[in-house]
């Protein structure tokens, strides 16, 4: 912790509620209109060769300018996925560093002091630090700490203020922004003299966003609690890529629900039923390619124990004649129901029906093994294999069913999958609908959050190896 976290508390929302007092005057209408989208993102054009790499604001020390694939900076969570290898194309010399003049200079120190309106604290991004480069008369020292506090402040806006190692079972892929991106976007800005527009492309689209900041605008300031949550959840949707996508799914594991979403519009949208305590669902994102219908189910080795040897279930054996693992057939005990998406990723997590339809009914859905149960799911699956005039009517869904033959149905295009953890949503008056915490999640991101590195420094020193004695 610092002395520039945000104590907890009603004190807790004094930096926060000057800002938006401030904001709620000119945006009266945000609430009413969630659905506004920020300005589109500000990026320069795509051309067909290798974007020059990130160039990090001079240090004093003269440290050497960042290659491909160093970490974004002022993101210590990002990690590289190409590495540069033997008889690649050659990196391309860097550029020189970024030049601020003061005009953009002041436009960034005034976006960080209104920065509370997105929920974050205006003191984790060094306000007075950078006033003092403005006023020091040094070209060169302004520059390079305005570099510095764009990099801070845009990799938050992009992939949030929590570190992804305060987020339990995080696992969605978000690739808003690279080193070589973020500098092209500062350039770009600079250029255009359109540092706001540059920062506000990177906010979420989503309309929940707007309306969570709708409702925090209106939020009076001894409603510290309900202040936190919302600053909680907002940041959440910064954890997502910024674009979801034109059609999509997304499962709110609080919410116990599932919605298809299509051009910004719930298409559909159904109950369902997430991991018990015990097995908690994670947080991912992944693909939905079609369905199997007619599923076998891999009873998953961590739950072995409850198939094995009960009737209804067959084993696979090895070569060597031994049991290596356990599968229940399709049929009407079958625990996926009549159907299972098709969804690959690493925590083998997917939507399905289930043989125990008359569980939807429960307030509190949190009873499966990880996987989410999904009420009406075939509804959900035929609608999707007719876009697009794919092959897969109602009928051959229904003729294929009942033959009891285990089937893969594939979606003329593929489309995402969201399962998400929101434990606050807001509605179009303002008011918000507040979500159990189910698995617990709330406190140490909130703990994160209202710490100036977003709790980068919580994460345990790795272990010094002993030296062995002579």
């Amino acid at each position: 912790m610092n002395g520039l976290r945000v104590p907890s508390g009603t004190r807790a929302t004094s930096w926060f509620v000057t800002t938006t007092a401030a904001a709620m005057a000119a945006q009266p209408l945000l609430a009413q209109v969630p659905a506004v989208r920020p300005s589109p993102p500000l990026r320069a054009p795509v051309v067909a060769r290798p974007l020059p790499p990130a160039i990090p604001a001079p240090s004093p020390s003269g440290a050497a300018a960042a290659q491909p694939g160093a970490p974004v900076p002022g993101n210590p969570d990002y990690t590289p996925e190409i590495v540069q290898t033997p008889g690649s194309v050659p990196v391309p010399p860097p550029l020189p560093p970024a030049i601020w003049d003061v005009a953009s200079a002041e436009q960034l120190l005034a976006y960080i002091r209104q920065i509370g309106v997105e929920g974050l604290n205006p003191a984790d991004y060094d306000p007075d630090g950078l006033s003092a480069a403005l006023q020091s008369g040094d070209p060169a020292r302004m520059s390079q700490v305005a570099t510095e506090h764009f990099n801070r402040v845009s990799s938050d806006l992009a992939f949030g203020h929590v570190k992804r190692s305060q987020r339990i079972d995080w696992f969605v892929v978000d690739k808003d922004l690279d080193s070589a991106r973020q500098d092209s976007l500062l350039r770009s800005a600079l250029a255009t003299h359109q540092i706001t527009e540059a920062l506000n492309s990177l906010l979420p689209t989503h309309p929940q966003y707007a309306a969570l900041k709708a409702a925090l605008a209106k939020s009076s300031p001894t409603q510290a609690s309900k202040i936190n949550h919302i600053r909680l959840n907002m940041d959440r949707w910064r954890w997502l890529p910024r674009e979801l996508g034109d059609k999509y799914i997304i499962v709110n594991v609080p919410g116990f629900h599932a919605t298809l979403v299509e051009n910004g519009v719930n298409r559909w949208k159904q109950r369902a039923i997430a991991g018990k305590l015990s097995t908690p669902t994670p947080q991912l994102n992944a693909t939905a390619v079609g369905v199997i219908l007619n599923p076998w189910w891999e009873v998953p080795k961590s739950i072995e124990k409850e198939a094995a040897g009960k009737k209804g279930f067959v084993p696979v054996k090895g070569e060597d004649g031994k049991i290596q693992r356990w599968r229940q057939p399709p049929g009407p005990t079958n625990a996926l129901g009549q159907i299972k998406f098709v969804m690959p990723n690493s925590k083998a997590i997917y939507l399905h029906d289930t043989n125990a339809r008359s569980r939807f009914n429960d307030s509190t859905r949190a009873l499966s093994h990880g996987c989410v149960r999904t009420q009406h799911i075939l509804g959900l699956a035929t609608e999707l294999l007719g876009d697009d005039e794919g092959e897969w009517t109602p009928d051959k869904i229904e003729a294929t069913l009942a033959s009891k033959k285990t089937v893969q149905a594939n979606f003329v295009k593929p489309l995402p999958v969201y399962i998400v953890y929101f434990s606050a949503a807001a509605l179009l008056d303002g008011s918000i609908v507040d979500y159990k915490d189910l698995y617990g999640r709330d406190p140490k991101a909130m703990v994160a959050l209202n710490m100036k590195d977003g709790g980068a420094s919580l994460v345990p020193p790795k272990p010094k190896q002993e030296v062995a004695s002579k």
